[in-house]
Formats: structure tokens, sequence, C-alpha cells
């Protein structure tokens, strides 16, 4: 009996070890086609570098103001609450107000136009985006930099960044050369006719765009949706990604679950003091991650339901949108009256954005990706489970919604050259505060080049 126990033993053993071997295992890299995703002949497209401005028409304008003054009354917010069950009315009311008699989108066009910006027909689609480069670099080495925003933003959001990341700095050897594009089915980029554009496809979609432009080497930096393709992007296509830069880095595995739920028992085994707050108690965690991704699931399941409200009525368009700006930006301020939306923005800001969903109608596309993210067919690729080779910079922001320790970051980024910590700012960062923003871009890229250097 003694000698069967113990090779039930080492049976066990062997196959607890091969189960754990296996959660190291890297995937191999899929083969990833070239879909065309547009309506058109791909026989007989236009690749071509267009100009292209913001023109709205009249009768787009004229339809706004008639729907927004014609609007059913609000239903007034129940007694003592502010923002708890969503946005409340009462701001929304002040909002709608000022959008219809004060916001002047023939000056936020003009605004808006300040950059250079051109569509590109890429795998069928034609995207549009913002391209800068510095006016007087002088001897400075001018470096491509891609910025991919995410949901429910926009190019918008780069606004107040590219003029810094553009400028020359003192002490630095170097400059960006910038790309903005709209992803695809957002904004004024087309959006796909077919199913299976997920973020792992326009991973893809980006690293041709960035060839048709004549990059083969460049830095790529995103938040929301963006963080996640630039991974993809890193992680995919090593050779032309000189750095990644993040606001919003994840790794999403097994062992990271398992790492995060050991810290709760004992947070210094996988994060510093001054972040455990942001992580620890996981009941107050989850619980907030539950509270606001709600509409998460929807755009998973429903993009289209969903689409046909939004997309009918800018009422309801600018509340779902908001309310994002509200709790995302930090989550105390539910409790606030104003929602502190005028603590880091005016509405005028936060009404460009969801201005360029209306004007666009790109609600309902928009919301696909989430559907054509969260399925199984995304998940089979095994991309997740692919490392970040590339040199990759980190910033936390203590108010996003979900952060992580870097001993869960170095799982998927294997050489996080620059992690850094603020003491203030959201989900949002780039639009909240591009100062703080551009600086990281150039401290971590400082970092990545010598990290490249040392590689050579």
């Amino acid at each position: 009996m003694g000698h069967i126990l113990k090779l039930a033993f080492v049976i066990i053993t062997v196959f607890i070890a091969y189960q754990i071997s296996k959660l190291y295992e890297t995937p191999p890299i899929p083969k990833l086609e070239d879909t065309w995703w547009g309506p058109r002949d791909p026989s007989k497209e236009d690749i071509s570098i267009q100009p292209f401005i913001i023109d709205i028409s009249d009768s787009v304008l004229k339809d706004l103001q008639h729907r927004l003054a014609n609007a059913r009354p609000l239903t007034p917010p129940l007694e003592g609450v502010q923002h708890q069950y969503g946005i409340n009315t009462k701001l929304l009311n002040n909002i709608i107000d000022f959008w219809r008699t004060k916001y002047n989108w023939r000056e936020r066009e003009k605004f808006l136009n300040q950059f250079p910006q051109f569509k590109v027909s890429v795998q069928g689609l034609r995207i549009h985006y913002i391209h800068v480069k510095p006016s007087n670099p002088g001897g400075l080495k001018v470096l491509p930099l891609l910025l991919l925003h995410g949901w429910p933003g926009s190019v918008r959001e780069f606004y107040g960044l590219i003029p810094l990341l553009t400028k020359p700095r003192a002490g630095q050897d170097f400059v960006f050369e910038v790309i903005v594009p709209s992803l695809p089915g957002y904004g004024f980029s087309e959006a796909a006719v077919r199913p299976g554009l997920g973020a792992i496809e326009m991973s893809v979609v980006f690293k041709n765009f960035m060839k048709r432009l004549g990059l083969e080497k460049y830095y790529i930096h995103g938040g929301d949706w963006g963080a996640i393709i630039v991974q993809h992007m890193a992680a995919l296509f090593p050779e032309q990604i000189e750095g990644v830069h993040s606001s919003m880095c994840s790794v999403n595995s097994f062992l990271a679950n398992v790492k995060l739920l050991v810290g709760s028992i004992y947070p210094p085994l996988i994060i510093s003091k001054e972040c455990e707050k942001k992580i620890y108690p996981l009941s107050s965690f989850f619980s907030n991650l539950m509270l606001e991704m709600g509409y998460m699931h929807l755009q998973a399941t429903k993009p289209d339901t969903v689409g046909v409200g939004l997309n009918d009525s800018p009422v309801g368009l600018a509340a779902y949108i908001l309310e994002k700006f509200i709790t995302w930006t930090n989550s105390e301020w539910k409790n606030l009256e104003d929602g502190g939306l005028t603590k880091k923005f005016t509405y005028t800001d936060l009404l460009d954005n969801v201005m360029i969903y209306w004007v666009t109608g790109s609600i309902t596309t928009s919301a696909r990706l989430y559907s054509e993210t969260f399925n199984k067919a995304q998940m089979s690729l095994g991309v997740d489970g692919i490392p970040v080779t590339v040199p990759s910079a980190c910033a936390r922001f203590p108010n996003e919604i979900a952060i992580q320790p870097s001993i869960i970051l170095k799982e998927k980024y294997h050489n996080l050259v620059h992690l850094s910590d603020y003491p203030d700012g959201g989900h949002f960062a780039a639009f909240e505060l591009p100062k703080v923003m551009a600086e990281d871009i150039f401290t971590a890229t400082e970092k990545m080049r010598s990290f490249n250097i040392t590689q050579t």
C-alpha cells in the first residue's frame, strides 16, 4: 500500500508540475491575415493619401439643434442623489442648455482643423488621421510616435498633448513626429462592413497603416482601447516597434489573478505600500469594477441595440458618454453635484468629443469593438500570452479604473524600463493632464532609446 501511495503522490506531483509549466508556455504567434474590411472592390481602391478637413453640413447642425430643442423632459433625479444612478439630469440639463445656446460648432471646427489631417485606405478602410511634424527640429532626431485613443474618446483627447510632443525640449536630443488616427468605426474613420475586426485585427490594420505612411520603425502610445491595441502591436510586430508607452498597462492571465489573490492575504508580497489601497481590499476593487463595467457587457453583447437610441438622441448620447468622464476621471466625483467635470475639463472640451460621435454617426460602430474583441475567436488566438519584448513604459494614474502592480506587469512586459506613479489623474490622462503625459512620454522614450542601444 505504501508503494501505491508513493506512486500516486509522484503522479499527482508530476501532473501539477506539468500544469504549472503550461502556464509559463508562450503560445505561438498566430497567422493574421490582411483582411479586407471595407465595402469597395479591392482592385479599384484608391490607396493614395488624401488631405482631409472637417466640414459638417448645415443640415446636420440644424437637425442637431432641432433635436436638442425638442428633446423630451428628463426624469428628475431621486432625492439626495448625485450621480450614483448614472448622470444626474439636473447637471445634464445644464450641459444640454450650454450645448444648445453657447457651444459654437463652426468655431470648434476651426479648432479641430488646426492640425494637418488626412485619410488613407488600409485594408479597405479609409482611416482618418492627424499628422504633425516638428516645425523646427534643428539637429534633433525626429521620432515617429503613433497615438491611439479609446472609447468613449477620440482624437480630441490628444489636442493638448500634440504641441507638447512636437516641440523641442531642453535637455532632449529628440522630438516627436506625431500620428494620431481615429480607430476604425470611430469618428471620421470608416467602419468595417463585415464581422471580425477586434483589437487584435486592429493591431494589424495600424501596422499596415504606418507602413502605408512610409514608417517602418516607430514608437507607440495608447490609452483604453488604444492601450490594448498598442500592446498587441508590440507583442506581434516587435520588428516595427521601437518602444511602447501606455497609460493603461494590463495583464490578462491566470497567474496574474493568482498573484492578486495571494496579495490580498499579504499585500507587500506583490505591491508597495503606496499603491496598496488602489487594489486592496479586493472586495472594494471588484465592487467598483462591477459598478463601472455594466456598459461593457451591453456593448460586448448587443452593441447595435444600444446604438439605435444613442445615435438617434443627442441628449442620450451626451448622457452616456459624459457619465464616463465623471466616474472614470475620479470615482468619488459621483458624489458631487456638478460631477467634478469642470475641475479638469470645460463643457466645450467635452462636447467636442461628443460632437465627433454625433456628426459622424459612429457610436454604434465604435461600440462594436467590444463585441468583436470579447469573444472566443479572439481568446483562441492566444495573443494575451505572448510577451512584449520591446522596451516598455507604463504610466499609472491613481484614479484609473484598474491598475496592476509591477510584479504582474512584468509577466507581460519583459523589458519594462519605465514605471511611473502619479498623485493625480484618471482614465483620460492625456486629455486631463497633457503636460504630465508629455513629460512621461519623453522620459520613457529616453530610457527606451538607451535600452535599444544596449541591445545593438
